[in-house]
């Protein structure tokens, strides 16, 4: 068939993707116009021409973007060809200046393919060792194993010149060797001279040529038709065994997916239903695994659910009651100012209990804004989990969106009664100061206490060499000239911070007493994604070396957080936000005689005494309380309450109603898993035992020189080939059919053939090409075949073929093809 389109100058402006299928009816299809067939191939060039307009213009613009056109016959071999630009040097019309470089990328995506192979087609009047396509092929394919070389217009050689040593792969040898083949010429393209007669023109003049007819079996379209479709089915086969595994791979990575649409067919209601139950109750499971904990699917990159609920308790909730509770200056003051007001105007010999309780009261109330933000930071924990265990419900946005909601609403109203009784917790602790409590001090106790004794307020119970905490953490301040930056082992104590160089603790590094130090928050770095606290000595000291204060960074605020939480329970405390001096002033207006300053001292130990006794209570009593009522409420709500709410909220139908995309997903999932299914079937059903040529030897082809510093390749002549069984025969009928042969890149568009009918006389009859039989001797008299012949058995009669090389083109064999 005569259908690319012909000319001079360039005509390829964009690549053609030709995908030839073994059909029993002949017709064209474009991607672009899929509804139309085309049995006109006239109509076929005029359409690849438009098509090409259509993107580039019409003054000789080219794009990368190609033309898909499928070409069913029954007298072509199933192969996929890709018909490129030839390569420019100089630009025309509307063309861009780096035109050379545009056509050569364009290329280069192609035929850098490994599933291609590569027709570089070169003109036999021109030096060979200039060929920009065999250039091109050796960038992409150093080792020459996809390249065949095309010699055309042998023809046209001037008189006494011939192409036989390069034809035979003597002169410049390739790995894969060269195929020679003559067209038509322009003259008889515009005369419409016949392919047919074209194509028993080239065998005549192989066969009566004094230079070629030794080796015109080896020469001609057919025999390059059979030679790439011997290379696909040495391709197919060789891809079989990965293609299988592969498939198998994507088969069971779907398995799992194709598995939780078993039960949703969109409109089936009793599906439906049991869809809803399923997902509701595995909700239920979700949440309640989140919120306790469970073995099965751990989450090993971060905190969730339930940890992040437990750090809140007893880490972050014990550092906001220590950073409010303890601000010596201002307590001492406001006691003092206590004792003078209920003495009044008298002096007072001894320290009032008033003071206590007034001091007591203001300090048991400063607890209420901890814990509601406790209960807060629980809350927003719980939605986040929610939000967390419905992304499994993605498939059905109306039931999620449902369901965040209804459970969202039911948390915010637990919020409301679990602070109340939080509220009503501390009110009762203020409603009554019970001074005969057995861990209280007492009033003698109290008198005998020092301040510096007081200073280190551990927990009850821990002993001093206790380890409190172990951890990696980053010394950040120290100069680049001292090592800058490291990370080093801490380990927390009652009484120190040590730091090793490991966690084997073998090496230490400093160990730095607690006396004297605070906690201060520093800002990270602008170019630190790590977040910094420091310790520094209320004596102005240096605390490490020459440092006054050391910097410690951690990777997360949340590491942060819980280093300072075991800084509290050491006895280092947080920095206040007043400034020194500010307190200072406020004291310097105020002078305590020593009496006074003994009952300060003493009304100080009293409530230190107590609101420790307070927090230890409200420590205990803020988990239970929020477990009680928020979290173990919500648990037996969402078991128990959630379904019956989601059936009252809207009608089954509208919950369970899909969203397009993941109507979409299922389908594409299902279609490909059964086409995975299928295509697994297939490949279990295909013999393997098929002819195959082996990969022809190295050769010396350091003569063509390419870009990439690769090494020389090899090559070999190719040997002939038969068609392997199961594959379409060459031979259909009482006539020939030919194989199709994949594009070269160069600079001439062609055609594909229909088979050469049959005609007596020895210049129509082709050679054996049997690679295992001796070499062919050229026939006298024609042979003719019956058609029920068996594909594979060497045929004495040759199948004709397209006359069509051109270009170098990546002709890519597809597998599914």
């Amino acid at each position: 068939r005569d259908f690319l389109p012909r000319g001079s100058g360039i005509v390829t402006r964009r690549p053609l993707i030709l995908q030839l299928i073994f059909s029993k009816t002949e017709y064209a299809e474009f991607l672009h116009c899929k509804s139309k067939k085309f049995t006109d191939f006239d109509e076929v060039r005029q359409e690849i021409e438009a098509e090409t307009d259509r993107v580039t213009g019409t003054n000789k613009g080219i794009s990368p973007v190609p033309i898909n056109l499928r070409v069913y016959s029954p007298h072509v071999l199933n192969l996929t060809l890709i018909d490129l630009p030839g390569i420019t040097k100089v630009p025309v019309g509307d063309q861009p200046p780096d035109i050379e470089y545009q056509i050569k990328d364009m290329i280069l995506q192609f035929i850098s393919r490994e599933s291609s192979l590569i027709l570089a087609v070169t003109p036999a009047n021109m030096d060979l060792a200039n060929s920009d396509a065999l250039k091109l092929a050796k960038e992409v394919d150093p080792q020459g194993l996809r390249t065949i070389g095309v010699i055309t217009k042998l023809d046209l050689m001037d008189e006494g010149t011939d192409a036989r040593d390069v034809l035979e792969n003597k002169l410049l040898p390739l790995r894969r060797g060269y195929i020679g083949v003559v067209n038509r010429s322009q003259k008889d393209i515009e005369g419409k001279k016949d392919i047919r007669a074209a194509l028993g023109a080239e065998r005549k003049f192989f066969l009566s040529h004094p230079a070629y007819r030794h080796i015109a079996d080896r020469m001609g379209t057919p025999h390059l038709q059979k030679t790439l479709n011997q290379q696909l089915t040495n391709h197919i086969r060789e891809s079989l065994p990965a293609l299988r595994s592969k498939l198998q791979s994507q088969l069971l990575s779907l398995e799992k997916e194709v598995e939780e649409y078993k039960n949703f067919r969109p409109d089936d209601p009793t599906r439906k239903t049991k869809a809803l139950l399923q997902m509701v109750q595995q909700f239920g499971v979700d949440f309640e695994k989140r919120i306790e904990g469970s073995g099965d699917q751990v989450d090993t990159l971060e905190l969730s659910g339930g940890a992040r609920i437990n750090r809140i308790f007893h880490e972050r909730f014990p550092f906001e009651l220590v950073k409010m509770e303890f601000d010596e200056k201002d307590l001492r003051r406001e006691i003092s100012y206590a004792i003078k007001n209920i003495h009044g105007v008298r002096t007072g010999l001894f320290t009032p209990d008033l003071a206590f309780e007034a001091i007591v009261k203001k300090q048991v109330v400063k607890l209420k804004e901890p814990c509601l933000k406790c209960v807060d930071l629980v809350i927003q924990e719980l939605i986040n989990t929610v939000r967390q265990c419905t992304s499994k419900l993605s498939s059905y946005p109306r039931l999620r969106e449902e369901t965040e909601r209804i459970v969202t609403t039911y948390i915010r109203e637990r919020e409301g009664k679990t602070k109340d009784q939080i509220l009503l917790l501390i009110d009762i602790e203020q409603s009554y100061i019970n001074t005969n409590h057995e861990d209280f001090i007492g009033f003698a106790n109290a008198q005998q206490r020092s301040t510096q004794l007081n200073k280190k307020r551990a927990i009850p119970n821990q002993g001093e060499i206790l380890v409190i905490r172990r951890g990696w953490l980053t010394i950040n301040n120290i100069s680049l000239m001292k090592g800058g930056s490291k990370e080093y082992w801490f380990v927390l104590t009652a009484e120190s911070l040590s730091w090793y160089k490991d966690e084997e603790e073998k090496e230490k590094k400093y160990m730095l007493p607690l006396d004297n130090l605070k906690i201060r928050d520093v800002e990270k770095g602008f170019m630190s994604n790590k977040h910094v606290f420091a310790i520094f000595n209320t004596e102005q000291r240096n605390v490490y070396k020459d440092l006054r204060q050391i910097e410690l960074a951690c990777d997360s605020q949340e590491d942060v957080d819980s280093w300072k939480a075991s800084f509290l329970r050491a006895g280092v405390y947080p920095e206040k936000d007043q400034a020194e001096n500010e307190d200072g002033a406020q004291e310097n207006t105020f002078s305590m005689d020593p009496q006074l300053e003994r009952q300060v001292e003493t009304i100080r130990n009293l409530v230190d005494s107590y609101v420790a006794i307070i927090n230890k209570s409200i420590r205990d009593l803020m988990p239970k309380t929020i477990m009680h009522l928020m979290i173990n409420n919500t648990k037996a709500f969402i078991h128990h309450e959630l379904l019956a709410y989601l059936y009252s909220s809207a009608d089954q139908s509208s919950l369970m109603e899909e969203s397009a995309d993941q109507a979409q997903r299922r389908d594409d999932m299902l279609r490909m898993y059964h086409a995975l299914k299928e295509a697994l079937n297939i490949i279990g059903d295909i013999s393997t035992s098929t002819v195959s040529t082996p990969v022809p030897p190295p050769v010396d082809d350091t003569w063509l020189q390419s870009t990439s510093s690769h090494s020389p390749t090899p090559q070999r002549r190719p040997v002939s080939s038969v068609h392997p069984p199961g594959r379409p025969p060459a031979v259909r009928g009482p006539t020939p059919g030919p194989p199709l042969i994949p594009i070269p890149v160069g600079t001439v568009s062609s055609f594909a053939a229909p088979p050469i009918p049959s005609r007596p006389g020895p210049q129509s009859v082709f050679a054996n090409n049997d690679p295992f039989s001796a070499p062919p001797q050229i026939p006298s008299r024609p042979a003719r075949i019956p058609p029920g012949i068996p594909p594979g058995v060497p045929s004495r009669r040759p199948p004709a073929a397209p006359s069509r090389p051109t270009i170098i083109r990546p002709a890519e064999p597809s597998l599914l093809d």
